[in-house]
């Protein structure tokens, strides 16, 4: 618990002066004001995450957290629950979805086990496992409120880690058989949002598996009456390894100021929880992509992300965030790369003046 708090303790808004400057910088280059529409307002919040106008990304990496789901057994999914561990040897051999997404970015995958059912003896996997998969929810708490606070913390070490050793743009990902169900479920326990806006049918469901999926989800919050004003309850009543991993990532990038890029549905979630223990961290969050589950258009009111994307994805793992990538990537080479009004001898003064009435007629 120290670390968690250590760590949401040095959580501080953004800079909002460096953005301001940021914008300056971003309006003296050679082009309409507002023209290049996201791109701009990425480039003004990266300025406020790093406190510097100027910004250009070193090491790019996705933290995959991988785990189990004990509400798996109460057939809530398609696929057999040891497709997480051939997940964990996949993602470290390169062969999953989100590796040849990372290679074209250019981004490194940590993957980390952080609550396989087995032990996973693999090179390149971080071993963090908590326990070996949750609980059925159904049935009891997925974990307890100790365990869920050993989780975020292990996440927050390991992202702290690659912050240490220059990675400098992070991304968050997920493998685990069950874990759209346990996201519904924090999600519906956060919000009490009418369940169909809630779940959707993860991997590939059948109708008489996506109605049994909904009743699961319905079931256990009313069994457990998680507390949506404590996040950690609903961690520990509802919730999955990978998803409190995923907060650990989220805070540990806002305490040490890093841009953390969200995927999907489940990553969102954990971007909705670890907005719940500390307001702020949602200014360090970049989403990427909207998933295809009904959850992602609530969690996009809840937290006020806007995605950049809407491709009808809806894999997990990272994929989202590698897109992006080279979107955050190109929207910093502009303020760095682009020509500006010098150029045609006019001078910031002369163009604040015209940018001025250009909003005039033109606001964002």
């Amino acid at each position: 618990m120290h670390l968690l708090k250590q760590t949401l303790d040095a959580i501080r808004p953004v800079d909002r002066t460096v953005m301001a400057a940021a914008q300056r910088e971003i309006d003296y280059c050679l082009k309409p004001p507002g023209s290049l529409g996201k791109l701009e307002s990425m480039a003004r919040q990266i300025a406020g995450i790093t406190g510097q106008v100027h910004n250009a990304i070193r090491k790019k990496a996705i933290v995959v957290m991988m785990a189990d789901n004990g509400v798996y057994s109460e057939g809530v999914a398609m696929y057999p629950q040891d497709i997480t561990r051939i997940g964990a040897e996949f993602v470290t051999t390169g062969r999953m979805g989100v590796n040849f997404l990372a290679r074209q970015a250019g981004a490194d995958i940590i993957a980390v086990d952080i609550g396989i059912q087995v032990d996973v003896d693999l090179p390149g996997v971080i071993n963090r496992k908590v326990r070996y998969g949750t609980a059925n929810f159904l049935k009891e708490p997925a974990m307890t409120r100790e365990e869920a606070i050993q989780a975020i913390e292990a996440g927050i070490e390991v992202t702290n880690d690659a912050i240490d050793r220059g990675y400098d743009l992070i991304g968050t990902g997920e493998i685990g058989i069950g874990n759209t169900t346990a996201s519904s479920a924090v999600l519906f326990a956060f919000t009490g949002a009418p369940i169909d806006r809630v779940v959707g049918r993860g991997a590939g469901l059948t109708d008489e598996a996506f109605a049994r999926k909904k009743a699961v989800v319905e079931e256990a919050v009313r069994l457990h009456q998680p507390d949506p004003d404590d996040p950690l309850d609903v961690l520990a009543k509802v919730g999955g390894l990978d998803i409190a991993g995923m907060v650990g990532t989220y805070l540990a990038c806002a305490a040490r100021r890093v841009p953390v890029v969200t995927d999907g549905l489940i990553s969102n979630v954990a971007a909705l929880a670890a907005m719940r223990c500390k307001p702020e961290a949602v200014q360090y969050m970049i989403p990427s992509h909207i998933s295809f589950e009904p959850g992602a258009k609530l969690l996009k009111e809840i937290t006020g992300l806007e995605p950049m994307l809407d491709m009808d994805m809806r894999l997990g793992e990272g994929t989202g965030c590698a897109l992006v990538f080279t979107i955050i990537e190109a929207a910093l080479r502009m303020i760095e790369e682009m020509g500006t009004f010098a150029a045609l001898g006019k001078s910031r003064d002369e163009i604040g003046d015209h940018i001025m009435a250009y909003r005039g007629r033109f606001p964002r």
